[in-house]
């Protein structure tokens, strides 16, 4: 009974922060209808922006650290959109597919030159979490449901309580339309990718806070985002909240009857699994 509370508790922890990359995924397809395939690197360079500020010479703590952080990703974003996408605004799908995909291996291989390929950690000394019920919890986790849980709340306002967010959700319903009813289309753009820079930047921090960093980290929770992302219906906002919590749930269960070494399989297999039976998602209408 113990092993399957401690995996549930893994799987909400686990899907708090892929919910966070998946919804930075959905906020970029839902407004420029595109999927981007280097949101994973943008996970990753957050991570390691942290690490950067953390380590020598610069040495700040970590709550000095965390904003400046999240700012470099923001910039990180704002560039890649700048540069790469916004030139390529009005190319197809596939062209937009392929920049994201060479961007992607630029940025992966630009952290690997930088700080290697191996793993690395924060630093921070591993204690005993708290027990509740015989589930183990840590204050690194416990400040992940946290976070996790203001980041939605704070989007909920945004995007249902605020002009910019009205607009936002105008601009994903259409552009051409929205334009011609007075939105400023690209100060909407803007401001999507620094949220999605920033839920990105941020479920990075939290993941390698949990566990560690790599140059690929950011691929393999790509997939996983992905995978939430279809399984809560592509576009759809609180879909990816809640497929990201199913992934979550899903993998870390999973390992009661497999080997946790193909706990990432999972997140493929139910990516597979609904492409086969799109659009029967969890939200969403079929079209």
């Amino acid at each position: 009974m113990e092993y399957l509370l401690q995996s549930i508790l893994n799987g909400i922890l686990a899907g708090c922060i892929y919910a966070l990359f998946a919804m930075g995924l959905t906020l970029i397809y839902g407004v420029l209808n595109f999927v981007n395939f280097a949101h994973g690197e943008l996970i990753m360079w957050g991570a390691y922006f942290l690490y950067l500020l953390m380590e020598k010479p610069i040495g700040l703590p970590l709550f000095l650290a965390f904003i400046p952080a999240l700012l470099f990703t923001t910039i990180l974003g704002l560039g890649t959109d700048h540069f790469i996408f916004r030139p390529l605004r009005q190319a197809n799908r596939l062209t937009l597919l392929i920049a994201s995909l060479g961007l992607s291996f630029l940025l992966r291989n630009g952290a690997q030159f930088f700080w290697g390929a191996e793993i690395r950690t924060y630093g921070f000394e591993i204690r005993r979490g708290m027990r509740f019920w015989g589930v183990s919890i840590t204050s690194n986790q416990v400040a992940i449901i946290i976070v996790s849980v203001v980041c939605v709340a704070l989007l909920y306002l945004l995007f249902y309580k605020s002009r910019l967010g009205k607009s936002m959700r105008a601009v994903s319903d259409s552009l051409e339309l929205s334009r011609v009813v007075g939105i400023n289309s690209k100060k909407t753009i803007r401001f999507t990718w620094v949220i999605a820079s920033i839920l990105a930047g941020l479920g990075g921090i939290l993941l390698a806070l949990d566990t560690n960093l790599q140059p690929g980290m950011g691929l393999i929770n790509l997939v996983k985002a992905f995978a939430a992302t279809l399984l809560g219906g592509v576009g759809n906002l609180w879909g990816a909240l809640l497929g990201g919590m199913v992934i979550g749930l899903v993998e870390n269960l999973g390992v009661l009857v497999i080997s946790p070494g193909y706990k990432d399989a999972i997140a493929f297999g139910i990516m597979i699994l609904m492409l086969l039976l799109r659009p029967m998602v969890l939200l969403g209408s079929k079209e």
